[in-house]
């Protein structure tokens, strides 16, 4: 959630910035050259107010006095263009006619282009509006012409035509101004996004962690409705409330099932005493009381399985480093006498010692119950092979018998409570055997597993962690 979260908010500070810096870049330039233009407006107004008292014409002579003023005018344009570089002229009415002062010398107004439309624009009376934006990237010049006005006519036009570089420059230095001021910007916006992000989602990563840890079985575990958002805050609690009621919920269920079977065992153990009570007034051999006698047996096992499977669920695991081969090899030893009994061969194969983080009496529970299982379904003079590995992070016993096997379907539920394949209602067993094994090893994080064993039987497969809580597993190739 967090990668696509992160990135949405990223996209839309980066357009709010941009947004912002491209107006501001632009009214940056508009100023810059509306600040040239005015001072441009400004050169040409004096140039105009020297120029008006020039009393001569294109072909007219020039007194003594207008001679002077004419001198006064050149010589201001000379020093204009050599001090700043900027190209000045007064251009008569007709274009064609030479210049009433030019600077540089021989410098002519071009016939088409801004400088024409400027010139046109100030023989009509007006000053030239604002020029095009120019660019940073545009090598362009300015041009900005003024209108001569003597007794109410335009007589003659001031224009100037000034280059860009400097201007430019500093339009370009305003922008890398900007630019920096948006970069750090978006540096914070960056910072903001990853504190929001993780301000919004440490709630919802704290009660993801909580709903898994819920759903392998740690029911204590509750979220803090102390940080993140209102919202949050309100669905974090409801979460508390609801965790409280479904172990409120599992725990009545599971003292129930504890307080049922002891309940009924004292009735049940009366009921079979009289039972015994009632086969010794009646022949020997008698069917009927033999199968009584059957069942009621059947019916104390399942009630011990029943009470067995609740305390395995409720109970927590005693986690330690075991050996897990040695213990196998224990198992093994202690199957050995019923193995003999059935003419079955048990064997331990593997290495002598691999470590794992295992409760010792639940994976003896455990593994007890899958031999006995192995060894029930088991024929004569076939074979059931324990073995242990090392898988990763994780130690796996591998209990591979030569029985019939199960079918694909009978996979799917082996492990249920109170399951059987039909094909072996008649070997003993409540159909509750490998579901607690199953609530043995998940207390302690372990898992079993079911496959198809070659060329026949049942695979069954015990895994249980190599590293304990907060522990790292390191490997090391030779």
């Amino acid at each position: 959630m967090r990668t696509r979260l992160l990135p949405l908010l990223i996209v839309l500070m980066a357009g709010v910035l941009l947004a912002l810096g491209f107006p501001l870049a632009g009214s940056l330039a508009a100023r810059e050259q509306q600040r040239v233009v005015v001072d441009r407006i400004d050169d040409t107004a004096r140039f105009a107010a020297l120029a008006q008292f020039v009393t001569a014409g294109p072909t007219g002579a020039v007194g003594a006095e207008g001679n002077e003023r004419l001198n006064t005018l050149r010589a201001e344009l000379r020093r204009y263009h050599d001090l700043y570089g900027i190209r000045a002229g007064v251009f008569y009415r007709d274009r064609d006619a030479p210049p009433m002062a030019e600077a540089p010398g021989g410098w002519q107004l071009p016939d088409t282009g801004e400088s024409a439309q400027a010139f046109d624009e100030a023989l009509a009376g007006r000053r030239s509006h604002d020029p095009p934006q120019v660019w940073p990237w545009q090598r362009g010049r300015l041009t900005v012409a003024s209108p001569v006005v003597r007794d109410g006519d335009v007589v003659a036009v001031v224009v100037t035509d000034s280059p860009t570089g400097q201007m430019r420059s500093r339009i370009l230095h305003g922008w890398l101004v900007i630019g920096g001021g948006e970069c750090a910007a978006m540096l914070l916006a960056v910072g903001a996004a990853f504190r929001l992000t993780g301000w919004v989602l440490r709630p919802v990563r704290v009660l993801d962690t909580a709903t898994h840890d819920i759903a392998t079985g740690r029911m204590q575990s509750r979220v803090a409705a102390a940080s993140g958002p209102p919202e949050l805050r309100r669905l974090a609690r409801s979460f508390n409330e609801m965790a409280d009621n479904v172990e409120q919920v599992l725990e009545q269920q599971r003292a129930f099932v504890a307080d049922a079977s002891h309940q009924l065992r004292n009735p049940l153990s009366a009921l079979l005493l009289r039972i015994e009570l009632l086969a010794l007034e009646l022949p020997d051999g008698h069917e009927e009381i033999a199968s009584v006698r059957a069942e009621g047996k059947r019916l104390a096992s399942v009630l011990d399985d029943l009470l067995d499977l609740a305390l395995a669920e409720h109970s927590a695991a005693d986690l330690r480093l075991t050996d897990i081969a040695e213990l196998a090899t224990d198992r093994v030893d202690a199957w050995l006498p019923v193995a003999e009994r059935e003419e079955v061969g048990l064997a331990y194969t593997g290495p002598a010692a691999i470590t794992g983080w295992a409760d010792p009496v639940a994976l003896s529970s455990a593994l007890d119950a899958v031999v006995d299982n192995a060894l029930k379904f088991t024929p004569e003079g076939a074979h059931v092979e324990v073995s242990a590995r090392t898988e990763g992070d994780t130690v796996a016993i591998v209990v591979a018998d030569g029985g019939p096997g199960l079918t694909e379907d009978e996979l799917a539920r082996i492990g249920d409570r109170f399951w059987r394949s039909g094909r072996h209602q008649n070997v003993s067993g409540s159909g509750l055997g490998l579901s607690i094994t199953r609530a043995l090893l998940s207390a302690g994080g372990g898992t079993i597993d079911y496959a198809p064993n070659e060329p026949c039987g049942l695979c069954v497969t015990i895994t249980v962690p190599r590293s304990g809580p907060g522990e790292t597993v390191t490997t090391v190739r030779t």
